[in-house]
């Protein structure tokens, strides 16, 4: 295994740290930009393998990023089960909203595959076009975080049906989170069929539940898919990221059996290095914000990042991904300043 970022979620204390950016293809890129403008919409732009292609190769022509990740949306798998999805501009996704037993006879997965061909077209394409020293992630919004979709039809700021509807009928709602194991477990399989070298589970909205809840609708089927996931590709890493869970990311390391955990940028350094690295490889976790400001704060914080966590199994991230503000230059200062940075351990 010489690829440095599959070196690194194998366990291994990689130097140079490896690194690639959430949203590294995207809004920030003026060639991105170009290439958006030719699709009818965006759940097009996803389903056409010409431009997921090439907007997967652009930020690795730039910066030579370790890691391409397939160009894709969370969104997929609701579009694909049968609900209505649409992206409006300056709006974000719609969905025709799920809130009872009515609204989830209308789902299946019956034609799950056929729907996402598109999408394997484009891993397959991407495997045969990256270069040989880096690998290929596939990915996939968790089961939690794309239930609040579908059930709120939108982005919210507190979830509220989501939540109630969790909370007052939980044998329901869990229909809605088991119909997503299965159609996730499946889709990220396929994935690895068609070259995924490893596989990321975004769990953007994991931080909203209290302990209990969080257990049970992030925990638990996260377990689930990466029990499915490991007995099809055995040796596949999965990297999860349960945004937002605080504390509770420790249980998470615990208990689901991923390989590596997304830090977002409200994790403490020191209590990363501590508490989670012993039991896997660390991925994160710079404010994304300091990416758009540049200068010697980005400079100093991203080195105080690898001198804490270098010395141990890491892959230099964001906390959260590429806002479209961002200046691509910055990109290229932050890629210079990691791989030039020493590995101490000085951290403390």
């Amino acid at each position: 295994m010489k690829k440095p970022f599959l070196r690194a979620l194998n366990g291994e204390t990689v130097s140079p740290t490896p690194l690639w950016l959430m949203r590294q293809a995207g809004r920030y890129l003026p060639e991105y930009m170009k290439i958006r403008k030719t699709a009818r919409n965006f759940l097009d732009f996803c389903y056409t393998p010409d431009l997921a292609v090439e907007v997967t190769l652009q930020p690795l022509r730039r910066y030579g990023f370790d890691a391409a990740i397939l160009f894709s949306d969370i969104l997929v798998i609701p579009d694909a089960l049968g609900q209505d999805v649409s992206f409006l501009p300056g709006e974000g996704p719609q969905l025709d909203p799920i809130r009872d037993l009515s609204g989830l006879e209308k789902l299946n997965l019956q034609d799950l595959h056929e729907h996402l061909s598109p999408v394997y077209e484009v891993l397959t394409r991407l495997s045969g076009s990256l270069p040989k020293e880096t690998a290929l992630i596939g990915f996939c919004g968790a089961p939690w975080t794309v239930a609040t979709y579908m059930v709120e039809g939108k982005g919210s700021k507190d979830y509220a049906a989501t939540r109630s509807w969790a909370y007052r009928a939980p044998k329901e709602f869990s229909r809605l989170i088991d119909l997503l194991i299965e159609a996730t477990s499946a889709y990220l399989i396929e994935q690895v069929a068609h070259g995924a070298e490893a596989l990321q589970i975004f769990d953007s909205w994991a931080g909203i539940l209290p302990e209990m809840e969080f257990h049970r609708w992030v925990i638990d089927p996260t377990i689930e898919i990466v029990r499915r996931v490991k007995a099809a590709c055995p040796g596949v890493p999965i990297i999860g990221f349960p945004r937002g869970a605080g504390v509770l990311y420790r249980d998470f390391v615990a208990k689901t059996g991923v390989d590596a955990v997304s830090l977002d940028s409200s994790v403490p350094l020191k209590w990363a290095r501590d508490q989670l690295q012993p039991h896997c490889t660390v991925q994160g976790n710079m404010d994304n914000f300091l990416l758009v400001a540049g200068g010697e704060a980005m400079d100093r914080e991203a080195r105080r990042i690898v001198d804490i966590l270098g010395s141990g199994p890491f892959v230099f991230n964001l906390g959260h991904g590429i806002v479209p503000q961002t200046p691509p230059e910055h990109v290229t200062r932050l890629v210079d300043v990691v791989r030039g940075a020493e590995t101490v351990g000085s951290g403390g």
